[in-house]
């Protein structure tokens, strides 16, 4: 008997058994489409904290200031940052980075704010994307004006509308706040969050000139971190250890470790490393309803040998070979697998689509992907229907054709 006719005979028998059938396939189909909606999410997550990343540049790096072993006279000052760009040929942009928590109100609604005080370089370093008006420029962060930019999803939830350039809004702590005069909006900062949560839950975000902040929290113009861009991704580790030996040289703290340099971008790998062993875990944990699958099509496969012991036994009687036998109910084992997967699969792609939508993540289903889900549905099939197969292939004709 050839391969077209064992298919044809295993689809006949899966036909004239269609809710057992697939209640058989049932978990095969839970397993593969749970692997591939966590997989292909945990993938496009990846995609997406790579793409912000690399928005920010591969060239950047983030120059902090140990607080812990820290005195006063080692934070950096403007003046350093100022002579950093000057001093350092391979050095592009540098912009302090100073953060609040603070509340931000209009005239009718008072929301959680996210400060960063920073100054003109931001826009180049972070690639902030501009909507409407502009950054604030050199002159408003040297003369530590009251002026701000805030994204997207800010505007529309104070204003009612995306373009709020030229409005004016209360940003401070919650018991002193100055009024600052919009110059800019961005895209939104919680894009991929949007879908998730209403937008009035989300918080504020602004940027401000650092000297600015300085006026509306404290005068201590200390800061403990920046952050550099290199003129190339080639010089961006010899722009780091230059930065971090200025810094030294000007405070007279060379014999202390305070001052650390990190490159952007080995955080990204470190945070893929970890979302890859997280992804892994969770898919090995949905990969194990394939296990219960695999013992559903040895049970109904054994189910199938005993129904059909009569008719194994006449075929034998007539001549088939043992090999002939197993390779049969070994076919019928595996298409029930692959039409489980497959099920499986379409399930698991929808459903990666459905949830990225909710969470805002694109989900990468690759090539790869596919062909895994089939392969491992086919070799479930296999390891689960070898049992079976081999017992009906061992029955004796004789027992066989006796049996009622």
């Amino acid at each position: 008997m050839n391969l077209v006719e064992n298919i044809k005979m295993a689809i006949d028998s899966i036909m004239s058994n269609k809710m057992r059938s697939f209640l058989t396939m049932l978990g095969i189909i839970i397993g593969i489409s749970s692997v591939i909606s966590i997989v292909s999410l945990g993938v496009g997550g990846q995609n997406t904290i790579t793409g912000e990343f690399e928005k920010i540049g591969v060239s950047t790096i983030r120059i902090s200031v140990k607080t812990t072993e820290a005195e006063t006279s080692d934070y950096i000052t403007y003046k350093d940052i100022e002579q950093l760009k000057e001093k350092i040929d391979y050095i592009k942009y540098a912009t302090p980075i100073k953060y609040q928590t603070g509340v931000a109100s209009s005239e009718k609604k008072s929301k959680t704010a996210m400060v960063y005080g920073t100054n003109e370089d931001m826009i180049h370093i972070d690639n902030t994307e501009i909507l409407y008006g502009r950054f604030f420029n050199r002159i408003e962060f040297e003369e530590g004006r009251a002026v701000a930019v805030i994204d997207e999803t800010a505007a529309r939830s104070f204003f009612g509308t995306s373009d709020a350039v030229g409005q004016t809004l209360n940003i401070g702590s919650s018991t002193s706040k100055k009024k600052a005069t919009i110059v800019g909006v961005t895209k939104s900062q919680f894009e991929m969050f949007q879908n998730m949560a209403d937008e009035e839950e989300l918080p504020v975000v602004v940027y401000m000139p650092a000297t600015f902040l300085d006026i509306l929290y404290s005068k201590d113009s200390r800061i403990s971190e920046l952050y550099i861009m290199a003129n190339s991704k080639e010089n961006t580790e010899a722009a780091g250890i230059l930065a971090k030996n200025m810094l030294m040289n000007r405070h007279g703290n060379r014999d202390r470790d305070v001052y650390k340099a990190e490159n952007l971008m080995k955080q990204l790998d470190q945070i893929n490393t970890v979302l890859g062993i997280f992804t892994a875990f969770i898919a090995a944990v949905a990969a194990i309803s394939l296990l219960v699958g695999g013992v559903g099509v040895m049970n109904i496969m054994l189910v199938s040998v005993t129904e059909r012991t009569r008719e194994i036994g006449i075929r034998k009687a007539i001549g088939a070979k043992t090999s002939n036998i197993m390779f049969q109910f070994l076919t019928e084992s595996v298409i029930i697998s692959c039409i489980g997967g497959i099920i499986g699969l379409i399930l698991g792609i929808a459903g990666a689509y459905l949830l990225g939508q909710l969470a805002g993540i694109t989900p990468s289903v690759t090539p790869q992907i596919v062909i895994v889900s089939i392969a491992f549905s086919s070799a479930v099939g296999i390891f689960f229907g070898i049992y079976p197969a081999r017992k009906a292939a061992k029955l004796d004709p004789i027992e066989a054709l006796r049996y009622e």
